[in-house]
């Protein structure tokens, strides 16, 4: 029975219209486009990191004339919470969002803005050096997630935006 179900939805599924976002690996249309992206320079430590993720997740253009330019202003931001009784922290949150633009060189207009972010629980502990160790933690993992989601967001535009072959 299972035999049969398996090709059954995989024909479903080829029938309703679905098709992977990166068909065709670095070669396709979506790889394609997301190589001629520019990242822009990020202001502060956050900046960097994020731009960095974003360079190696966009890929090299290998020497390929950009066509858009990535601008990101990012909002890094630690709350405490968690208050005892003697008003000492116990707990933070780190926030990490990115509002980004995709900027056409060719026309010089903005043919997408959006916004991403995560955020990151972190406990505060008697050593200060844990602490900050575990702040800094946080900010490379939320550096990463905003770079994927970034990445992801830009792959769904050339995928809507890129001719099909």
């Amino acid at each position: 029975m299972m035999r049969f179900l398996v090709p059954l939805a995989a024909f479903a599924l080829t029938s309703c219209g679905l098709h992977p976002l990166y068909g065709g690996g670095a070669g396709g249309p979506v790889g394609a486009t997301l190589r001629t992206v520019q990242v822009g320079p990020i202001d502060g430590q956050a900046g960097w990191l994020v731009r960095n993720k974003l360079i190696d997740r966009l890929g090299d253009g290998n020497g390929a004339p950009a066509a858009y330019r990535l601008d990101v202003t990012l909002d890094d931001n630690i709350t405490g919470f968690g208050i005892r009784g003697d008003r000492a922290v116990t707990r933070e949150r780190r926030t990490l969002r990115a509002r980004y633009q995709l900027v056409s060189l060719a026309t010089g207009g903005v043919v997408l803005d959006a916004t991403a972010g995560s955020d990151a629980g972190i406990d505060v502990v008697s050593s200060e050096y844990a602490t900050v160790a575990a702040e800094q933690t946080a900010l490379e993992r939320l550096a990463e997630v905003v770079a994927d989601q970034i990445v992801a967001r830009l792959g769904v535009y050339a995928a809507r935006t890129s001719p099909r072959p």
